[in-house]
């Protein structure tokens, strides 16, 4: 007995696609002009503290009398800013030790291989945290932990596709006519994993996201910034989980959170359809 694989109807993947666009747009907006959104100044008082919603406060105010909407705007710049640049490097290490071990291979191969398997083994949530904690909390170690993680599984993959392209006619063709291998990598290889590298961009920037919120909620982020993470930080410390505050506190961040997580993983999944589609 056969089984059938589900191809999903490519005005499916548009819809899926152009969703995650948008709300990306929609974030993105937030984060580049939050005063544009917000009422209040995140960062002052303006009423009492534990406030319940109302028509001035929509989602009430923290523990210090805080505008909880304004704070969950101004959030958004800091939780995209550290997803996005945790990604940009990530993938930029990712690519380059990808394509010379793939194209290189040998010595260059296995030595650099046999530094992405110790990543991908080593265990993450643990060692983020001890590295954290190490270096103290602050968004640029934030940023440094996750990047350092991070690199090893898009390499891994960037490599895979290298093997298969570094035999192919024109790159024959270009080492024939004595191109030099870098000149081979970043001009015929880098056209190659473009789409991919793209990918793992805005699956990474998802990853970090998450991670991200999750360092900051334990309390090893910047507790200064103005994040997703740092107000379920300060949520859990101020006890608005033992109480009714999580209904208006908590539940919007984490709804934030899986809205961005959400936006990206569509777009992602819209660029492996249609990746998937091209090779085929």
């Amino acid at each position: 007995m056969t089984t059938r694989r589900f191809i999903p109807h490519r005005s499916l993947i548009r819809l899926s696609s152009g969703l995650g666009l948008f709300l990306l747009i929609l974030l993105l907006a937030l984060a580049a002009f939050p005063s544009l959104f917000a009422p209040f100044d995140a960062t002052e008082r303006v009423a009492l503290p534990l406030r319940e919603p109302n028509d001035e406060n929509i989602l009430g105010t923290n523990d210090i009398g805080q505008d909880l909407f304004s704070e969950l705007i101004a959030g958004t710049r800091a939780s995209l800013f550290t997803g996005l640049i945790v990604a940009f490097i990530s993938i930029l290490i990712g690519t380059v030790i990808g394509l010379v071990s793939g194209y290189l291979g040998g010595w260059a191969d296995s030595l650099l291989m046999r530094l992405t398997d110790l990543i991908l083994v080593l265990p993450f949530l643990p060692l983020v945290i001890l590295i954290a904690v190490y270096l103290g909390p602050s968004q640029r170690n934030v940023i440094l932990v996750l990047a350092v993680f991070f690199w090893a599984a898009p390499a891994r993959l960037i490599r895979s596709q290298v093997l298969s392209m570094k035999s192919e006619p024109y790159i024959e063709a270009a080492r024939a006519l004595g191109a030099n291998p870098i000149r081979i990598m970043a001009h015929h290889l880098w056209s190659g994993v473009r789409p991919l590298v793209l990918v793992q961009v805005v699956l990474v920037a998802s990853a970090s996201i998450l991670a991200e919120s999750s360092l900051s909620f334990l309390g090893l982020g910047d507790p200064s910034a103005k994040s997703w993470g740092s107000m379920l930080y300060f949520a859990r410390a101020s006890g608005a989980f033992l109480g009714d505050a999580w209904k208006w506190w908590v539940l919007p961040t984490g709804l934030m959170i899986t809205l961005t997580v959400l936006s990206l993983g569509l777009i992602g999944y819209g660029l492996e359809q249609r990746i998937s589609k091209s090779i085929s």
